[in-house]
């Protein structure tokens, strides 16, 4: 199984298109799709600046907004179906289906997450790729990668510096849960032309930026 987060920031882009088309002819119920929260998220941020509810409210309203972005997403490919339990995503695979994930339900269960902007999207993509045994974790980015072509862990963490990966995500793929099981990669939202024929793992070696060292 792959899990490939789709940023926020690819909303409106033909870009996005094209991924999910790709996703959907060849996911074989095989891949998941984890949705960013984008201008969704963006507006929980105001919401919290005018009311001042806390963080673990605002937490709880961002999941939301995934929720809201990942029904966004499937609206805008037909072939594409919701699932936000396990079951629901074993029940989706059983059945051969693009999947787009809604996680409120299933990361408001645990209660070892923290309720805080530090976990974004990408650390709740490498916490289902935890919970499922994934075999690779990949996320697509907006902004281009070149800068970061440096050796891994300073890659992973220069990536988090400049904002582009969330402080908690380092902490999910290096807990105890990971097993160190799985690799996690970068791909700009261009990069789905490597997938255009397949996914292959040797392509996305060719081109996606490795930012951990597990192996499969």
């Amino acid at each position: 199984m792959w899990i490939v987060k789709i940023g926020g920031s690819l909303l409106g882009s033909p870009e996005l298109v094209k991924w999910l088309e790709i996703l959907v002819k060849f996911s074989d119920g095989k891949i998941i799709i984890v949705p960013g929260g984008g201008l969704f998220a963006n507006s929980v941020r105001e919401a919290q600046k005018v009311s001042n509810v806390s963080d673990a409210v605002a937490h709880q309203l961002a999941l939301l907004a995934m929720d809201q972005y990942g029904i966004m997403l499937a609206g805008m490919n037909s072939a594409l179906v919701t699932a936000s339990s396990e079951l629901e995503i074993a029940e989706r695979g059983w059945q051969h289906r693009g999947i787009v994930w809604l996680p409120s339900k299933m990361a408001l269960a645990d209660s070892s997450i923290p309720n805080n902007w530090h976990v974004t999207s990408d650390s709740l993509s490498a916490w289902l790729a935890n919970k499922l045994g994934a075999e690779q974790l990949i996320l697509v980015k907006s902004k281009p990668l070149i800068t970061y072509q440096t050796e891994a862990p300073s890659k992973l963490q220069n990536l988090v510096d400049d904002e582009l990966i969330d402080r908690q995500f380092i902490n999910f793929i290096q807990s105890e849960t990971s097993q160190n099981s799985y690799q996690a990669w970068v791909l700009n939202k261009a990069d789905y032309t490597i997938f255009e024929q397949g996914f292959s793992l040797q392509k996305l070696k060719e081109t996606g930026l490795l930012i951990n060292s597990a192996v499969t």
